[in-house]
């Protein structure tokens, strides 16, 4: 790493050395105590034993006499707290010392002191006698205290003013123990009324006695969260020897090594799941059936399934309602209901039933930490996984990009699209090193992935240029080619592949040399001077290849450009890029057809809607109507790839500054090795005179559009033959090398045309 990265690692072992002495002086301490005995020379005897028996010898023996003497029993606590000290330390957590937390640890000992000497004068432990089990200060205390206000008095103001300080110095709420108590004992209570039911009905149905059916509300079920980690294990080994060199794909660090960013660096563990009010959900179940009935559908409720952000109400419809006859009434129930929008799910894929899904009136939120804390995400076996959020039952939601292959998302103005954005790259930068994964960001707007500038990922700067922007794709385009011409010469399918065989190559080409083996080439054999000598053919240039995502946040600002230029370089690496390991991210607020063309969404199998305005734009993303029903705040339809059923999931939080937080991490471990050659035009695109060799199948017409307008310009190529601006810049040119057109005058007016019919050269 480079000279930034030591006051970081610096501050880290600080605060390690720290903990560890704050935990020996721990051990040391509570050992003492342990092994007290009255034969030890102490403070209060001149003894001089052969045998000191307490642990931590004549130290230990006057510590523990000096604690005892003075705090009693409660002496346990000193090394209770350095056991805490050394935990934040070796946590690597700062430890802020505050005056009121010290006080309120010391009046802590004290009152504790008060209680135990106002409970026993003397106890025995661990075979000896301790004289005074409150110590000084518990006696201190006490006597004057049990002499002003007796017994009862003096326990009451000791323990008001032990819980306060224990409150203080714990940062524990009495109130809010008590009120989680109070809804354990509750939920027990309503789980043990509800068995009783099930029974009950249960008898009445084995006799015969017809009982009414009440909807099941099923209970969500929490994810088990493992203990936090440090950082989140890569996928797969990484190599121990670096790839062979590689211009483009390069990642030079000087210590050798990648660290993964840290967990801590983000900020919320998520909140607690509110609890599960059973006669709100009941009563909603039962309005939601009577409202339906004035509407003339009659069913009943028969499940609900309450989650973060909705709850799922499954209507069974009776026999012959219609099934669009209910999923017509979305904005009717909405109204009724008094919800800010209702989504109709008809009918549920595989289920009988109809799911009316009606906004929660507490709306919890999903936070990035805790997804990526998830077994789903830390266990995913995905290439590329991209942590999304929660559904709407409350399950973690992970999606491997290089199976969808490519990804198109759309929503619009604060709806959480960026946000969702920012969850993504995070996902790949919190499970893949440089090595493995390379980003291309392009940001017209400028605005919401500059943040990313200057991480180790990047293949070149965040691109804010429409013109560059399709350079860079047209980049893409000609680097999946090359990885096809290299994945064919070694004989495999995918970029998999293709590593493993590069990595197996490479480790017995290392066993060769250690066994002295050492392999030369053939000499070629001398051939006759008069013989032609054919050219050599292309040399590929084989090593490990990184995947490459490139993450487009405005693809509307790109058509408007260059658009042909566009659909064109997206296209083939939609219909292509896949196995060579390239794989796209696309978004725009403005999902029309004149951005998301038939062309483009043909290739993407896979998106993602947030909030729009109308259901034109929802049918345009999804071919289906339901995003414009969406809540908003991350609030999504998510459409994955291999299946047609669009899945409700609600994304994942992650503020602008736990973004910065990440990014300066990952600025430590190295400076970007950016390839300059992408945003080159690429070879007989300049005027180097190469346009002859490749002939343009528009040539002839846009000559005769100019032999009949008179004028030249770039505009009108590109409205008359709707080219894109490049291609008609070339033949603009290519006009004023053969003497076609005049030389430009560097205004606005076309350029002077020379020719009379198309022949007239």
């Amino acid at each position: 790493m480079g000279s930034e990265s030591k006051p970081f690692f610096r501050e880290h072992l600080k605060k390690e050395i720290a903990g560890i002495f704050w935990l020996a002086f721990g051990v040391f301490t509570l050992l003492s105590l342990v092994s007290f005995s009255n034969a030890d020379p102490s403070f209060n005897n001149n003894l001089h034993p052969e045998t000191i028996r307490n642990f931590g010898g004549v130290v230990g023996a006057h510590l523990a006499d000096l604690f005892f003497q003075v705090l009693g029993l409660p002496s346990f606590l000193v090394p209770l707290a350095c056991f805490l000290f050394a935990w934040r330390l070796l946590k690597f957590r700062d430890i802020k010392v505050r005056l009121y937390k010290i006080g309120a640890f010391i009046l802590l000992l004290v009152t504790l002191d008060g209680l135990v000497a106002l409970h026993a004068s003397r106890v025995h432990l661990f075979g000896e006698t301790i004289s005074q089990a409150g110590g000084a200060l518990g006696r201190i205390l006490a006597d004057p205290l049990r002499g002003y206000l007796n017994y009862a008095g003096a326990f009451i103001l000791l323990l008001a003013l032990f819980l306060a300080s224990f409150m203080l110095v714990a940062r524990f709420s009495m109130v809010l123990f008590l009120e989680g108590l109070a809804e354990r004992v509750g939920s027990a209570l309503n789980q043990r009324r509800d068995a009783r039911a099930a029974r009950r009905k249960e008898k009445a149905l084995k006799k015969g006695i017809r009982v009414d059916r009440e909807p099941v509300i099923v209970q969500p079920e929490p994810a088990a969260l493992p203990a936090p980690a440090t950082r989140i294990a890569p996928r797969r080994k990484r190599r121990k020897e670096p790839p062979p060199d590689q211009e483009s794909f390069d990642f030079l660090e000087p210590s050798g090594t990648y660290h993964f960013p840290s967990l801590n660096l983000l900020d919320h563990d998520g909140d607690e799941a509110p609890s599960v009010d059973r006669e709100t959900l009941m009563m909603n179940a039962r309005l939601l059936e009577k409202k339906l009935r004035d509407f003339g559908v009659e069913g009943e409720v028969s499940e609900v399934k309450p989650g973060p952000v909705v709850t799922m109400y499954e209507f069974a419809p009776a026999p012959g309602v219609k099934v669009n006859k209910i999923a017509g009434l979305a904005d009717d129930l909405a109204m009724a209901l008094q919800a800010l929008s209702i989504r109709i799910v008809a009918p549920i894929p595989g289920r009988g039933v109809v799911g009316i899904e009606i906004p929660n009136k507490e709306r919890e939120t999903v936070y990035l930490k805790e997804i990526f804390q998830s077994p789903e995400f830390q266990k995913s076996s995905g290439r590329l996984p991209l942590a999304l959020g929660k559904d709407i039952f409350g399950h973690t939601v992970v999606s491997d990009l290089a199976k969808m292959p490519h990804l198109l998302v759309a929503g619009s103005t604060g709806s959480g699209k960026s946000v969702s954005i920012n969850t993504m790259i995070l996902s790949l930068l919190y499970r893949s090193s440089p090595t493995d994964v390379r980003l291309i960001m392009v940001d017209p707007k400028m605005l919401e992935l500059s943040i990313y500038e200057g991480i180790p990922h990047l293949l070149l700067p965040v691109v804010t240029d429409p013109k560059k922007a399709s350079l860079a794709l047209a980049w893409a385009v000609r680097e999946m080619e090359r990885r096809y011409k290299l994945m064919a010469d070694k004989g495999v399918r995918n970029i998999d592949g293709y590593n493993k065989k590069i990595a197996r190559e490479e480790k017995e080409k290392e066993e060769l040399k250690k066994k002295g083996i050492i392999q030369v080439d053939a000499a070629p054999e001398p051939t006759d001077p008069d013989t032609p000598v054919p050219e050599p053919e292309e040399e590929l240039e084989h090593g490990h290849l990184p995947y490459i995502v490139v993450i487009v946040d405005e693809l509307a600002d790109l058509m408007m450009v260059a658009g042909r230029e566009i659909e064109e370089s997206v296209a083939r690496l939609a219909q292509m890029a896949r196995a060579a390991g390239i794989h796209l991210i696309l978004a725009t607020q403005r999902p029309s057809v004149d951005v998301i063309t038939g062309l483009i969404k043909a290739n993407f199998p896979t998106r993602i809607s947030f909030r729009v305005f109308s259901r034109t734009d929802s049918r345009t993303i999804l071919d289906s109507m339901g995003a414009e029903s969406l809540l908003g705040m991350g609030d999504m339809l998510f459409l994955p790839p291999s299946s047609g059923v669009l899945q409700r999931v609600h994304g994942a939080f992650v503020s602008e500054l736990e973004v910065q937080r990440v990014v300066d991490f990952l600025k430590k471990q190295g400076d970007p090795e950016y390839d300059s050659s992408i945003l080159q035009p690429p070879p007989g695109d300049g005027a180097a005179g190469n346009d002859d060799d490749e002939y343009d199948e528009k040539w002839d017409e846009a000559l005769a559009i100019i032999a009949e307008t008179r004028q030249a310009s770039i505009s009108m190529l590109q409205r008359r033959l709707r080219l894109g601006y490049n291609r008609a810049a070339r033949m603009i040119e290519k006009m004023e090398r053969e003497g076609i057109v005049g030389p430009s005058d560097g205004t606005s007016r076309p350029r002077e045309v020379f020719i009379n019919r198309i022949g007239g050269e």
